[in-house]
C-alpha cells in the first residue's frame, strides 16, 4: 500500500512539474494572485490584441495570501494621492513573488478586480522597491479598501518616484499579473 501511494505522489509531482504551473495554494485557500506568462508563438492570437493585454498566456503560478505572507515582508511609510496623512504600507516585494514564478519578460499587465490594468515594466521592480501591498496601517486589505494586494512604489525614497507616471502603475485590488 505505502509503494502505491509512494508511487502516486511521485505521479503527481511529475505531472505538476510538467505543467510548468507553480501553485502554491493551501487547502481552503484561495488564489488572489495569478501570473500569466507570455503566450507561444504560433497559438493564433492576433498580434494587436495580445500587445493590449486582453488576451494572456498559460498561467504559469496561482499564490494565496498564505505563500504571499510566507515570503519576506517589508514595511514602509509614504505620501501617497490616495490618502490625506502618509500612510504605512506591508507586503512581499513584487521581485521576489516574480522569482517564485520564474518569470522573465520585458513588461507586465497588472489586471484589477474591476479588469482595470496597467502597464509595468519589470525593471521596476528590480530597480526600485515595489512591493504588493497586503496591510495598510496594519490593517488587512480586502476588495472595499483596496485589496485583496496593491502594488505600491516607495514614494517617498526617491523624488522620481512621486510623479504621475508611477502613481498610474500603482494599481489596487490586484488579482493578475500578464508578463510579456
Amino acid at each position: 500500500m505505502h509503494l502505491f501511494q509512494n508511487l502516486a505522489r511521485l505521479v503527481l509531482i511529475f505531472c505538476l512539474v510538467l505543467s510548468g504551473i507553480s501553485s502554491v495554494n493551501a487547502k481552503d485557500e484561495p488564489v488572489v494572485l495569478s501570473i500569466y506568462g507570455p503566450a507561444p508563438v504560433g497559438t493564433g492570437q492576433a498580434a494587436d490584441s495580445a500587445k493590449k493585454g486582453k488576451t494572456s498566456g498559460p498561467l504559469v503560478a496561482a499564490f494565496d495570501m498564505k505563500f504571499l505572507k510566507s515570503l519576506p515582508q517589508r514595511t514602509f511609510e509614504a505620501k501617497t494621492p490616495w490618502y490625506k496623512d502618509s500612510v504605512t504600507f506591508t507586503g512581499p516585494l513584487l521581485r521576489d513573488v516574480l522569482a517564485a514564478a520564474k518569470v522573465k519578460g520585458e513588461w507586465m499587465h497588472a489586471v484589477a478586480l474591476d479588469e482595470y490594468q496597467a502597464k509595468i515594466p519589470l525593471s521596476d521592480a528590480q530597480e526600485y522597491d515595489v512591493i504588493l501591498a497586503h496591510q495598510i496601517n496594519g490593517e488587512t486589505l480586502t476588495p472595499k479598501n483596496k485589496g485583496p494586494l496593491f502594488v505600491v512604489y516607495p514614494y517617498d525614497s526617491k523624488p522620481e518616484l512621486q510623479s504621475v507616471r508611477f502613481y498610474e502603475r500603482s494599481i489596487w485590488q490586484l488579482k493578475a499579473l500578464r508578463i510579456e
